[in-house]
């Protein structure tokens, strides 16, 4: 076992002896008991990558019969969330793995979607789908890159289902060229780290590092941030950031 994942364990039976990850109970299907949790604590201290929701043969540290809700700042997507995680824990159990399993998840979640009339929400008369309707308002620069707050769900259900909390151009192909999209679905309170995230693995991969490497190194910086404030304000200084 990995020394990070030894110590990934330990904070979790830490914490969850004292219930600190729950909010509230939102529902439960079944044997199932499904939880709204505190997506932000969970990422400072047990794990980074965990993100919109999770289950437990994604997250072993989630409970079997729980599925993780993250407390959403647009709260307008926990029907599919729930959806999509109820399939990917039924295949998983059966023991599929999980990129199938994502994969049939992610087509019940995209039918759900399209049904939802999402698409409408950002199309033009002639047909083209008009980005603005996707901006929401620009959160600051840097020398050459322009961050926005966007509409995450409408992200999600017309070009890319897994875009999750943000993303940019040399990732996403659907991002105008030199924009960062930040999804309205995080809390305010944590966008300025993944903001950081999102500059840092972009001017990575400038360089020319792969999605991959750039990505392991941001996911690193920001848990550094996490545990100090200091390290975030210093971080987004170095990369020249200004706010709007």
């Amino acid at each position: 076992m990995k020394f990070s994942r030894l110590v990934n364990l330990m904070l979790y039976y830490q914490y969850m002896s004292r219930k600190k990850f729950y909010l509230k109970q939102l529902s439960q299907r079944g044997d199932i008991v499904i939880w709204q949790v505190d997506g932000n604590f969970i990422r400072r201290e047990l794990d980074e990558e965990f993100t919109n929701f999770g289950q437990h043969y994604r997250f072993s540290y989630i409970p079997v019969n729980e599925f993780w809700l993250d407390k959403e700042a647009m709260p307008n997507e926990r029907g599919f969330f729930i959806d999509h995680v109820l399939v990917e824990w039924k295949l998983m159990r059966e023991g599929k793995t999980y990129n199938y399993a994502l994969r049939q998840a992610d087509r019940q979640e995209q039918s759900e979607r399209t049904k939802a009339g999402d698409l409408a929400k950002v199309s033009r008369v002639n047909g083209q789908l008009d980005v603005n309707k996707i901006h929401m308002r620009p959160l600051g620069q840097t020398a050459e890159l322009l961050v926005w707050l966007v509409r995450g769900r409408l992200v999600r259900s017309i070009f890319n289902i897994d875009f999750t909390e943000g993303g940019h151009d040399l990732v996403y192909t659907f991002v105008p060229a030199n924009e960062i999209w930040l999804d309205d679905d995080v809390m305010a309170t944590e966008r300025p780290l993944i903001m950081l995230h999102e500059l840092y693995e972009r001017g990575q991969m400038a360089l020319g590092l792969t999605y991959e490497r750039a990505h392991a190194k941001a996911s690193e910086l920001e848990w550094r941030c996490r545990q100090d404030e200091k390290k975030l304000e210093k971080s987004l200084a170095a990369l020249h950031w200004k706010s709007t």
